[in-house]
This record gives structure tokens, sequence and C-alpha cells, in this order.
């Protein structure tokens, strides 16, 4: 008999999360639109060894994630366990000041309850946005099923049910407010590290089918960004830009369409972990940084402290 996961094959979470463009666009997404809130950011950051492979982290992240929204109870309790072990000893405080509401010396932890809201807030609007922009709209009832479903995917994770609103209208009036403050703000380093993964900054020139296929992932992930937070990033964004969003979107949609309009061979890109697509990505950054290339040039790979040592 099949094992099952925490969450059922026919929950909203996992219809979701079964479609590769959902899997493949939310966590670049998250990160993104993330890095806005300095003590996620520079706590992840001051306590990471990817600094130097951004990739790796993304990639690691996202399999961590889809074996809890996908895989098996087994898999998912040892992705669960992994987690636990190192959000364990990342807690400290701001080097420095982060904008007016995170000054210097302000403590973070990866165990503190709002935090862990954030992540998920993050994480949830990502996969409602890309759902809604590249497979079709979800309904009221959909949304307030799959926001429920990720609710119970951070209790997993050891967030309070408490730290969440009750329900999804809450939630958005909650995190929409959140995003259209002042208290968002972006250090140096994660308007950088955003650039890069938003595509706004290209690292290196890469071979003509995998340059076409990135710059149209940047193009969505651009696309998709609440106007304030490309503001924050200071990206630029014109009619131009708009119309080639709205046509890539449209073809990606249209391939949803029952029956799918794409060939018969590759109809099954559709559907399915995304899992292996992500060891591809760190695999591909861990022979550029081998080569001696940096991954995202300009990133310092040391914490704080190493930086201003002596």
């Amino acid at each position: 008999m099949p094992q099952t996961g925490y969450f059922s094959d026919d929950s909203m979470l996992r219809r979701v999360m079964r479609k590769r463009a959902v899997g493949l666009t939310y966590g670049t997404r998250a990160l993104v639109i993330g890095a806005v809130h300095p003590l996620l950011y520079v706590g992840t950051a001051e306590n990471s060894q990817h600094r130097s492979t951004p990739y790796t982290r993304l990639a690691l992240t996202g399999r961590l994630f889809e074996a809890v929204f996908l895989g098996t109870r087994e898999e998912a309790d040892r992705a669960l366990a992994f987690t636990r072990r190192k959000h364990a000893t990342v807690s400290g405080a701001l080097p420095e000041d982060a904008g007016r509401a995170y000054p210097a010396g302000t403590r973070y932890s990866a165990l503190d309850p709002n935090l862990m809201f954030m992540t998920m807030a993050f994480t949830f609007d990502s996969v409602e946005a890309t759902h809604d922009l590249l497979v079709g709209r979800l309904t009221a009832t959909e949304r307030a099923d799959l926001y429920q479903d990720f609710v119970r995917w951070a209790e997993l994770f050891g967030m309070p049910r408490a730290a969440a609103p009750a329900d999804h209208r809450s939630f958005r009036a909650e995190f929409d407010v959140y995003l259209a403050s002042d208290l968002p703000h972006l250090t140096a380093e994660a308007r950088l590290v955003g650039e890069y993964l938003s595509g706004q900054r290209v690292a290196h020139r890469l071979p003509l089918p995998t340059r076409g296929l990135t710059s149209g992932m940047a193009l969505l992930i651009q696309g998709s960004l609440p106007p304030r937070v490309r503001e924050l990033y200071r990206m630029p964004w014109d009619i131009t830009d708009e119309l080639a969003f709205r046509s890539l979107v449209a073809a990606v949609r249209a391939a949803h369409v029952t029956p799918p309009l794409l060939p018969r061979p590759l109809q099954p890109f559709l559907a399915g972990p995304s899992s292996a697509l992500y060891r591809r990505l760190a695999v591909g950054e861990k022979r550029l940084v081998a080569a001696g290339k940096e991954s995202m040039p300009g990133v310092d790979p040391r914490n704080y402290r190493e930086r201003h040592a002596g």
C-alpha cells in the first residue's frame, strides 16, 4: 500500500504544488520578495554556508519544501528534522541599521513565531500569485482551502497556529498592508542578491537555449512582483516590459487549457515534482564555482564579523 504524506492527493496544496509552472517559479519569487524583510534576510545570510552558492541554497530549500508538500510522511519527516536542526542555532542581532523599524541590535531567531509566519507568508503569497498568473485563477473557496493547508504546512515546521491570521481574507489584509507600509527595507546586499535572483542583473553569459529560458523566467518573476517591491528594487518596468510579460503569461496559461495545447511528449512536463530540476540548478552552480567563477559577483561570502575582523 503506497505511503501517504501529511497532505492528501486531493488537497489544494498538492493540487497546486504539482503544477511545475508553480513549482519552478514560486521559490525564486518568494526569495526576491522575502529579502525586503531585514530580519529574515540578514538572519538567513549571516547563518548560512551558501552565501557564495545562493542557487544551491535555493535548490536545497525547494527540495526540503517539496518533500513536505508532495512526499511521503517518511520523506517529509526527514526534511522537517533536517530543517529543525539547522534552525536551532539561527539567532543573533542585526549588525547594522536596516531601515526605520530595524535598528542595529534588533534580535532575530529562526524560532521566532512571527518570523516563522513571515516565511510562510512570502511562500504562500508567491504560490498563490504564480498559480493565478501561470495556471489559472483560484476560486475563493480554493484560496481559503489552500491557505489553511499552508498554515498546516508551517505548523509542521514549528510555527504556532496562533502566529497566522485565522483565514485567507485576514491574511491578505494583513500581508498587503505590510507590503504597502514603510516596514519593508532592502539592505545593500539583499538588493544585490535580489537583482541576480530576479534576472535584473546577470552574472554570466549563458548559451542561447539556456539564455532564452532564464530570460523568460526573469520576465515572469519581475512581472509578478507587486509594484511596491519593484520600487524597492528600483527595477525599471515600462509598457514594453508589461506587454512582453502578458504575452508570455498568456502562452504558459494556454498550455494548461484542457485538453493541453502542448505536443503530447511535452505534456508530462506540466505537472509533477520539481526536485530533479532543483538538483540540476545546484550542480550547475557547483561547477561554476569549481571553475573559479563567482555565482553572484559582488556578494561577499563572509559574514559581518569576518568582514570586520581586526
